[in-house]
């Protein structure tokens, strides 16, 4: 359905003519990207293995300090985004669908996650929320302030 999103994209692209849209979808494609590029860098760069997918440590540093899932967000934030780019009427129904599916395969990794790193994991998840940013920044800034 991600795919039929896209294309309706390309076919149906500003449908409705409202710029102020079209302006802060391409905004928030590009907040996308940086979070999956971020999100990817970090991992690649505390992980022990080539592939960033592979990490075999937990990683609680950069973005998955403040939210647990970056790059889960990041893919919401894209498919969210295309909404107002595309303006048409079968986007929503498109895209709901779609980051109903990232949100429900977000919960299943953290499970494995829960059986892969076990207590280190469950302490991880009481201190960075799953995806709300905002929150994130803050218990940070109140972790760092304590200290």
């Amino acid at each position: 359905m991600a795919v039929s999103q896209i294309i309706l994209c390309f076919l149906s692209y500003n449908w409705a003519g409202l710029k102020i849209l079209l302006y802060a979808g391409w905004i928030a494609l590009g907040v996308s990207f940086v979070l999956c590029w971020l999100s990817a860098y970090e991992l690649k760069k505390k992980g022990e293995e080539e592939s960033h997918m592979s990490t075999t440590v937990l990683v609680d540093t950069g973005l998955y300090a403040i939210i647990r899932h970056p790059m889960y967000l990041s893919w919401m934030v894209g498919i969210l985004a295309l909404m107002p780019i595309t303006q048409h009427w079968l986007s929503p129904i498109l895209g709901v669908p779609v980051m109903v599916s990232i949100y429900l395969d977000m919960q299943q990794e953290e499970q494995h996650n829960i059986e892969k790193f076990g207590d280190d994991y469950r302490r991880y998840m009481q201190v960075v929320p799953r995806m709300n940013f905002v929150v994130g920044v803050i218990r940070l800034l109140r972790c760092r302030t304590q200290v």
